[in-house]
C-alpha cells in the first residue's frame, strides 16, 4: 500500500480535495498524467490535428443520444418504422417539468443520423493527415493498425445502424449488400442466410443487426479506441515534419523533457476546446437548417416505410459508403479480363526484373495461374465484394508498402504531392459515382478510378523511392504565433 501524501492544513479547499482523492485513487492521477499533463506532443501541430480529439468528441454523442433513442425503439419489422416516427414526432422533454409535452426525440434522432456522417467526415481527415505526414511509419505501425481496424468497425456500425429505421433504403441497401455474400463461393448462401437469419430480410435481420449495433460492435470500437491511444501515447505523436521528438539523438532539457515538445494539457487540451467549438457551431447547424443534408445524409426514401414488393428506382448506401460502393459495381466481367492482364504484368515484372529466388519465382507463377483459373470461372459480382473489401482491408499493409526515405510529404519529392492530390480527387470522384445511378460513362469512370486507387497502393514501394527527398530538420519547424 502507498503512502499518503500530506497537505498543509491552510491548503485551499480544493487543494485538499484533490490530495484527498490521490491518496485514494492514485491510479486516476497516474492516468492523468501519463496522458495529459506529463504527455509531451510535439509544439508544432497544425490544423489536421484536430481531428483526433473531434473523433472522439463525436463517438460519445453516437453513444449518449444512441443511449436516448433505444429506449424508445422498437427492434421489430412491424414497429420499427412507427417507432422511430414515434421518437420524430411525439417524445417529449420528459425531464424539463415546463416543457414536458414539448417534442425532443427529432433532436436526437437528427444529432445520431448527422453524428454519422460527422463520424466519417472526421475519421476521413485524421486518416488524410495520417497518409500525408506519415504516421503510418516506424514507429507507429500499431497505432495506424488499431486506427484501421477502428476504421473497419465503424463501417459495420454504421451498415447494421442504417438498416434500423426500416425505409425502404434502409430496407434495400440491406438486401443488396447481404446479397452480395451470396456470391462467394461454395459458402455463399449459407453465410448470406447466417446474416439474415432468414430467407428474405425480416424481423430476425432486423434483430441481430439492433443487437450488433447497439452492443457487440461498439463494445470492439470502444476497445480499438482505447488500445489506439494507449499505443499512440507510448511511442509518442508524429508531427507535420515526421521529425521524433523523443527519440535517443531528440534535444532533450536536464530533466529529459523533449525540447521541441509542450505537455499535451493545458496546450493541446485548450486547442482542442476552440475546435470543438467550431465543429459544434457547424454540427448543430446542420441539425437544426439541414439534417438530410439535400439526401446525402438521410434519404428521402427513407422516410417511407419499408415495402418487400416495391423496389426504389435507385439503390444507393449513403455517401460514405458510395466509394468502396462505386468499386463494386466496376467490377464487370470485361473487367475481370483487365484485372487478369494486370496480375500478369506484375508476375511478368516479378520474374524479370524483380530479385526473387527460384523457389518464390516458381510460387509467384503457380499462384497467378490459380488466380487466373478462379476469376474467369467464378461470378464477377464475387469479385466486385473481393474489391470492395479489398479496398479498406489494403490500407492495414501500407506501413510497409511506403518505401520513401522521409514520412512527411513536407520532404518528398514535387511531385509526390500531386500523386497524393490525384488520390484524393479520384476517391472523391468514386464516391460522386457511387450516389448517381448505373450508366457507361460511370462505369468507365469507376473502373478507371478503381483500377488507380488499388495502383496507388500496389506500386507504392515503387514509386515512393522515385525522386530526391529534401533534407529533413533534425528539430521541428515551428513558428509561435
Amino acid at each position: 500500500m502507498a503512502e499518503f501524501k500530506e497537505i498543509s492544513p491552510n491548503a485551499p479547499a480544493s487543494a485538499q480535495l484533490g490530495n484527498w482523492l490521490e491518496n485514494r485513487f492514485p491510479s486516476a492521477f497516474d492516468a492523468y498524467r501519463v496522458h495529459l499533463s506529463e504527455y509531451y506532443a510535439p509544439k508544432n501541430f497544425n490544423f489536421f490535428y484536430i481531428f483526433g480529439g473531434l473523433s472522439i468528441l463525436v463517438l460519445v454523442i453516437q453513444i449518449v443520444t444512441g443511449i436516448f433513442l433505444v429506449m424508445h425503439y422498437k427492434p421489430d419489422a412491424a414497429l420499427a418504422f412507427g417507432s422511430v416516427e414515434y421518437i420524430m414526432r411525439d417524445v417529449p422533454w420528459g425531464w424539463l417539468i415546463r416543457m414536458r409535452d414539448v417534442p425532443w426525440g427529432w433532436l436526437i434522432r437528427y444529432m445520431h443520423s448527422t453524428g454519422a456522417s460527422a463520424f466519417f467526415v472526421v475519421v476521413y481527415m485524421h486518416m488524410f493527415r495520417g497518409l500525408i505526414y506519415g504516421s503510418y511509419r516506424k514507429p507507429r505501425e500499431l497505432v495506424w493498425l488499431f486506427g484501421c481496424a477502428i476504421f473497419l468497425c465503424l463501417m459495420a456500425e454504421a451498415f447494421m445502424g442504417y438498416l434500423l429505421p426500416w425505409g425502404q433504403m434502409s430496407y434495400w441497401g440491406a438486401q443488396v449488400i447481404v446479397n452480395l455474400f451470396a456470391a462467394v463461393p461454395f459458402i455463399g448462401p449459407d453465410l448470406a442466410l447466417l446474416i439474415r437469419g432468414d430467407y428474405v430480410v425480416g424481423d430476425a435481420t432486423l434483430n441481430r443487426f439492433f443487437a450488433f449495433h447497439v452492443i457487440a460492435v461498439p463494445l470492439v470500437l470502444l476497445g480499438l479506441v482505447v488500445a489506439h491511444l494507449l499505443a499512440l501515447h507510448d511511442v509518442g505523436s508524429n508531427n507535420p515534419d515526421g521529425v521524433e521528438i523523443k527519440g535517443p539523438n531528440a534535444p532533450k532539457d536536464a530533466k529529459g523533457k523533449p525540447l521541441d515538445g509542450i505537455p499535451f494539457h493545458p496546450y493541446y487540451t485548450v486547442h482542442d476546446i476552440f475546435a470543438v467549438s467550431m465543429f459544434l457551431m457547424v454540427f448543430t447547424a446542420i441539425i437544426f437548417f439541414a439534417p438530410e443534408f439535400g439526401g446525402y445524409f438521410l434519404e428521402y426514401n427513407n422516410f417511407i416505410p419499408a415495402d418487400p414488393l416495391k423496389t426504389p428506382l435507385h439503390i444507393a448506401p449513403v455517401w460514405y459508403f458510395t466509394p468502396y460502393y462505386s468499386m463494386l459495381r466496376a467490377i464487370t466481367g470485361e473487367m475481370v479480363y483487365v484485372l487478369i492482364a494486370c496480375i500478369w504484368l506484375a508476375v511478368f515484372l516479378a520474374l524479370t526484373r524483380g530479385k526473387l529466388a527460384a523457389l518464390f519465382k516458381v510460387v509467384a507463377l503457380g499462384a497467378a495461374v490459380a488466380v487466373t483459373a478462379m476469376m474467369l470461372n467464378t461470378d464477377a459480382k464475387f469479385w466486385g465484394v473481393v474489391i470492395m473489401g479489398g479496398a479498406v482491408v489494403i490500407l492495414f499493409f501500407l506501413p510497409w508498402l511506403d518505401n520513401c526515405d522521409v514520412k512527411s510529404i513536407r520532404y518528398r519529392p514535387d511531385w509526390h504531392k500531386y500523386m497524393y492530390g490525384v488520390f484524393v480527387i479520384n476517391f472523391g470522384v468514386l464516391g460522386y459515382l457511387g450516389v448517381l445511378p448505373p450508366s457507361a460513362i460511370g462505369e468507365r469512370v469507376s473502373q478507371v478510378g478503381t483500377l488507380f486507387y488499388f495502383g496507388f497502393f500496389l506500386l507504392m514501394p515503387w514509386w515512393s523511392q522515385i525522386g530526391q527527398s529534401k533534407p529533413v530538420p533534425s528539430r521541428v519547424v515551428f513558428t509561435a504565433h
